[in-house]
């Protein structure tokens, strides 16, 4: 009796040890699968995407002002930057249809950022679905055409936001690299962020007047991917004919907030 006992335990320890090695094995594939899925997805609902497998994209969020747009876009001319992405609202359309033309006449992909600056995961569905029309109207207005890439306003995300852009035919981009030009750290800093950048990353930028820094910085960014051998590429170059996966989430979560992190909002009604 004594011998069984024994031995009871020490299968047990074994199984125990067994079951701990598999937990961690389970988790070391996870976070590495995480590390480089190009975008996240509900269990069976669209796909945000933040990340492609080729390439690097450029990506200028523009909301208002004019100043700085324009700076930006004589520096991007002066460095040779051939591909960028520009995400523009469609208030600011209406009110710069000048600015509008010259980044179009740059030969840069142009995409929605709403109409209004407003939080789509605080508004009722067809108020997200107003808004995303509005901001369409305003670029068949200005001679745009229809808009199939979506960022919204204040990168706030969640599954309904999804699903409505999915029925306008519409992608939903979010960034997996931050440059924080808004918060003019300082040329270095942004340029020092974004040089974090690796094949596949969508990085953001800002051409709004807030961002006071951002023209200054391109000439050191530019050099930081030339010396990567990186090719800038629009996010639909980027993400065309690519086997992207996605990692199902099954709880009723938040995709992504502005800041790029997921976060549990389980208390939201869908």
């Amino acid at each position: 009796m004594p011998f069984f006992f024994v031995t009871n335990i020490r299968k047990g320890k074994q199984l125990l040890l067994l079951v701990i090695i598999a937990f961690f094995t389970a988790l070391f594939f996870y976070v590495e699968f995480m590390a480089v899925s190009p975008s996240f997805s509900i269990k069976g609902d669209p796909k945000i995407i933040y990340k492609g497998e080729k390439g690097l994209a450029l990506t200028f969020n523009i909301g208002w002002g004019d100043e700085k747009a324009e700076d930006i876009l004589k520096t991007l001319k002066q460095e040779k930057v051939s591909a960028a992405t520009f995400f523009l609202s469609g208030s600011w359309v209406e009110r710069h249809p000048h600015i509008v033309k010259q980044i179009a006449d740059q030969g840069y992909e142009i995409g929605l950022l709403g109409y209004s600056y407003k939080d789509y995961t605080e508004l009722e569905e067809g108020e997200i679905g107003a808004d995303i029309q509005k901001g369409q109207e305003a670029f068949r207005k200005a001679g745009l055409k229809r808009a199939t890439l979506l960022r919204t306003p204040t990168g706030d995300v969640d599954r309904r936001v999804l699903k409505i852009a999915e029925k306008q035919q519409m992608s939903v981009i979010h960034w997996s690299i931050n440059s924080m030009d808004w918060k003019n750290p300082g040329t270095s800093v942004i340029a020092e962020n974004v040089s974090h950048a690796k094949k596949g990353d969508i990085v953001l930028l800002h051409a709004s007047d807030a961002a006071k820094q951002t023209a200054k910085a391109i000439p050191q960014i530019k050099r930081e991917i030339d010396q990567k051998h990186l090719k800038l590429l629009t996010v639909s170059e980027m993400i065309s004919n690519s086997d992207s996966t996605s990692q199902e989430i099954t709880n009723k979560a938040s995709l992504f907030k502005g800041t790029g992190m997921l976060i549990d909002v389980t208390r939201l009604e869908y």
